[in-house]
């Protein structure tokens, strides 16, 4: 809703808004955009407006609509590159390169820095059991997601509910930690 009346307010006229993606009727003139930068950014958004950088906010919003909508748990029947390729309407070979070399990690990676945030999500929460939450995320076993956790957050699954630590990071800040944190550890 915010960025719909940034757009209205720049004196555009928004076609569709949704996750990531803002689609504005016409050719907007250079005061305008100049004009919708300025409200965007106040209100903690960005406008992109090259085309790579457009491809990899596809990427980070489907993966971030794949792993919110615990469609994770279909992945035997879902190939995670044929849903990006579908997505993004490019082919995975590209858009996996063009994310590793822009972002610094694999799509993989960050599917699963995601998916350990929303399984943070679904523990603070407390209404699902581990063996749900490996179902409900796509993994084979409570093991298998628990070695994964505990390979990204240092913590098992148990211990980081146990503790109520407030480790969850923002979805879109996901990279930009993950890779501070590397870089701190190197040092």
């Amino acid at each position: 809703m915010a960025v719909a009346q940034a757009i209205s307010e720049s004196g555009l006229t928004s076609v569709e808004v949704s996750l990531g993606i803002s689609t504005i009727e016409g050719e907007p003139e250079r005061e305008q955009i100049h004009t919708l930068q300025k409200q965007l950014h106040s209100l903690g958004f960005e406008l992109i407006e090259d085309k790579k950088h457009q491809v990899i906010e596809q990427i980070k919003a489907a993966v971030i609509r794949l792993v919110q909508k615990d469609f994770l748990n279909d992945l035997g029947h879902i190939n995670t590159s044929d849903y990006l390729k579908k997505e993004t309407g490019y082919d995975y070979s590209y858009i996996s390169t063009l994310f590793s070399s822009s972002e610094g990690i694999t799509i993989e990676k960050y599917i699963i820095l995601q998916k350990t945030e929303r399984i943070k999500e679904l523990l603070s929460y407390g209404e699902y059991n581990l063996s749900q939450i490996a179902d409900k995320m796509g993994y084979s076993s409570v093991h298998a997601l628990s070695n994964q956790f505990k390979k990204i957050t240092g913590l098992s699954p148990s211990d980081y509910k146990s503790n109520s630590l407030e480790l969850r990071k923002p979805l879109d800040k996901i990279i930009d930690n993950s890779l501070n944190s590397k870089r701190s550890s190197k040092k």
